[in-house]
């Protein structure tokens, strides 16, 4: 399964907690997500089937983040 890669500007776990519910309902079975919060570019990691993983940034943006594929 292809892996997406997006730079954010999520910064805490809380503020991974807020966008939870969000990211969820957008994966589909066996699709995973997550954040490298440690990561200099607070890196947003996405395996997912879909041929682009665009409708997870447009979700961050939604909520006010910055989300860019890299």
């Amino acid at each position: 399964m292809p892996v997406y890669i997006f730079k954010t500007n999520v910064i805490n776990q809380s503020q991974v907690k807020g966008l939870k519910s969000n990211l969820n309902q957008l994966a589909r079975k066996n699709e995973r997500w997550n954040f490298d919060l440690e990561d200099c570019d607070k890196i947003l990691r996405v395996e997912t089937r879909e041929p682009s993983a665009k409708k997870f940034a447009k979700a961050l943006e939604i909520q006010g983040f910055h989300c860019e594929e890299l």
